[in-house]
């Protein structure tokens, strides 16, 4: 479909709706459950439901719209999670130079990569970031605890800004007897990661009996891991239309999504245990 000079791929307006079809019957049947219910787990479905409204309105602005919302709004999702991350790292008064100068990284990174300098992408925040944030803190004059400052500012960088800009370079992926564009990419990209999230959550809770991290993550289990595995691997075939990927290309990278989903999972709730979230 077409609108004005931006062609947006039938299967991402079906994908879509589909999407939203399925809220829209799970937003539906959750509620009725937790008005009858009233549990802790019919409550946990309607707030992860409610996430999933607008994490997937987010995600059509991303896939459906041209490359200049689509980096914006992928910048700003960046923004939100630096400043989320910044917030609950307890930073000293003296890092204020060092948080100010991730900050300006945001929009670099994403210059960057909406330019396609790819080059220049791939060493800015790993590269330039690393030394220019702790040359700063130095300057600043305060050494207690700059150690713990210097390795977190950076790494903060790399999980929330570096990570997600990537998305960004699949508007500049090309394939041969590929005409769908980045949009379908990241579509198939975030629908697969997400349902991963929702496979090993229902798995778990269904069948879950052998911890894997107890101390760590409570909630995962082996049971929930792997039939996680199994659903994300098989719904990435099914949505290999997406994409250029061949049957085989597309169970190879639904299994690496799955078990990439878990280790992001099990790092998060690290982190979160550490600072007594």
């Amino acid at each position: 479909m077409k609108i004005g000079t931006h062609y947006i791929p039938l299967e991402v307006l079906y994908t879509l709706a589909v999407v939203f079809g399925v809220l829209i019957i799970c937003s539906t049947v959750f509620a009725i459950y937790h008005h009858k219910a009233k549990s802790t787990f019919s409550k946990e479905l309607v707030v992860r439901t409610k996430s999933w409204w607008y994490i997937s309105l987010g995600v059509s602005l991303v896939v459906a719209g041209p490359l200049l919302p689509a980096t914006l709004v992928l910048a700003y999702v960046s923004f939100v999670a630096l400043r989320e991350m910044f917030s609950i790292g307890y930073f000293r008064e003296s890092d204020r130079a060092g948080l100010f100068l991730a900050y300006i990284a945001v929009p670099v990174q994403y210059y960057l990569a909406y330019h396609n300098h790819y080059e220049q992408f791939l060493y800015f925040i790993p590269a330039f970031m690393f030394v220019g944030i702790p040359f700063i803190l130095v300057t600043a004059g305060q050494i207690p605890k700059i150690v713990r400052s210097m390795s977190l500012i950076p790494s903060t960088l790399i999980l929330t800004v570096y990570m997600i800009s990537h998305m960004v370079l699949l508007y500049h992926v090309e394939f041969p007897d590929y005409e769908l564009g980045g949009g379908s990419l990241i579509l198939f990209l975030i629908i697969v990661t997400s349902f991963n999230d929702v496979f090993q959550f229902t798995w778990g809770k269904l069948f879950g009996k052998h911890k894997i991290m107890p101390l760590i993550s409570p909630n995962k289990t082996w049971e929930g891991l792997i039939g996680g595995i199994i659903c994300t691997t098989l719904l990435a075939y099914f949505m290999r239309f997406l994409t250029p990927l061949n049957p085989m290309e597309s169970l190879i990278v639904g299994f690496v999504l799955a078990l990439g989903g878990y280790i992001g999972g099990a790092l998060m709730s690290a982190i979160k245990r550490d600072l007594g979230i």
